[in-house]
């Protein structure tokens, strides 16, 4: 039964709960670390890791994805970003992390204000192709049908459509809206799609051929998206309910399998182990990789949402650095707070409670558990 809590004499709303709110639960065996698998494939495509990096410029850039392909994971590049709009964002990416925190959100407007460049498209993607790596871009619905053509004949791998709250059904009376499901149809590569929070929305995105779904709003440590709109549905419900999704679209498909992909709010080791067991093939995260010494921010961290010209829903964070890439991904680690070593915690969580491989671990008993 759904918990209804009344908010009032004329509302009443779901409880729901974040990840800080849940803990693990042993099984009754455990295992070796070194026995367990957190490999996932979408597709065609298959990772050691289950990590897609955000697709933020403070932490992607040509040579960042290409770091993290060799790591094992998946980094997608922001072709809404500097590095389609400038030859040689390095000087600008300086800049935006010298700021004044006042004066940040200003400057950034500014700066990207500077048009994408189509014929960069085709050279950043070309770039991190030859390096061997699955490659991947996102772009946002709006700029989709204006640049997906670019993209593809580029030769990109996956495609992901990402925005604050992406919908199968966008309403306009301005512009013809991006038509999902036959956009999807006509594509040859795999397409990652989101963000949504419901059941209901997630099974729409599953309806239109995507081969994975994105839950959550992005940009958890920089987001300022519940202050600015009132929009947020807490990580562990939000998962779980489009895991749900997932199987009742299973059932409703004849058995075809899209991937859930947890994006945004998880900023430790413990995060990730959580958003799986609640229901996710992979996280998508952004915050733990702005830390490395080779990410693009210097330490700083910002998305999208914190340059819109008219309603910024985002910030610039600063994190400072504690490692490089490979040290946060594989370790080792020299803290305790889980900001790095993420994969080899991850494995040690799943070995601790007795599972071998993230399908197993979905199956994980979960508690709720608020912090003290």
């Amino acid at each position: 039964m759904t918990q209804q809590v009344e908010i009032g004499r004329g509302k009443t709303g779901r409880r729901a709960y974040s990840l800080d709110e849940i803990g693990l639960v042993p099984s009754r065996r455990t295992r070796d670390p070194e026995e367990v698998s957190i490999a996932w494939q979408i597709d065609a495509y298959r990772f050691e890791l289950p990590v897609v990096v955000a697709p933020m410029d403070s932490v992607v850039s040509p040579a960042t994805a290409i770091e993290i392909g060799r790591l094992g994971g998946l980094a997608p590049l922001d072709l809404e970003g500097l590095w389609t709009r400038y030859e040689d964002p390095s000087p600008l990416l300086e800049e935006c992390a010298s700021l004044d925190a006042e004066a940040a959100t200003r400057r950034l407007q500014e700066i990207y204000t500077a048009p994408i460049k189509e014929d960069l498209i085709g050279r950043r993607i070309e770039e991190i192709r030859a390096s061997g790596v699955t490659t991947a871009v996102r772009l946002s619905p709006q700029r989709t049908v204006q640049y997906h053509k670019t993209v593809i004949d580029a030769g990109v791998d996956i495609f992901v459509i990402r925005g604050t709250t992406v919908s199968a059904e966008h309403v306009s009376g301005r512009a013809e809206p991006l038509n999902l499901k036959q956009f999807i149809y006509e594509l040859d590569v795999p397409v990652i799609v989101g963000g949504c929070a419901t059941h209901t929305a997630a099974l729409h995105l599953m309806r239109t051929g995507a081969a994975g779904v994105l839950v959550g709003f992005g940009g958890g440590a920089s987001h300022t998206t519940r202050n600015v709109l009132g929009v947020a549905v807490p990580m562990a419900t939000a998962i779980s309910d489009v895991a749900a999704a997932r199987r009742d679209y299973m059932d409703e498909s004849g058995g075809r399998y899209v991937h859930v992909i947890a994006d945004g709010g998880m900023g430790t080791s413990g995060d990730i182990a959580k958003a799986i067991a609640c229901g996710a093939d992979a996280v998508m995260v952004g915050s733990p990789l702005a830390r490395a010494s080779e990410a693009p921010g210097h330490g700083f961290h910002w998305g999208s949402e914190a340059h819109h010209p008219d309603l910024p829903r985002g910030r610039r964070v600063e994190f400072g650095t504690v490692g490089s890439l490979e040290q946060i991904l594989h370790g080792p680690s020299s803290v305790a707070n889980g900001s790095m070593n993420l994969m080899g915690a991850l494995k040690r969580t799943m070995a601790s409670t007795g599972y071998s491989d993230i399908k197993e671990f979905q199956r994980v008993e979960v508690v709720v558990a608020p912090t003290q």
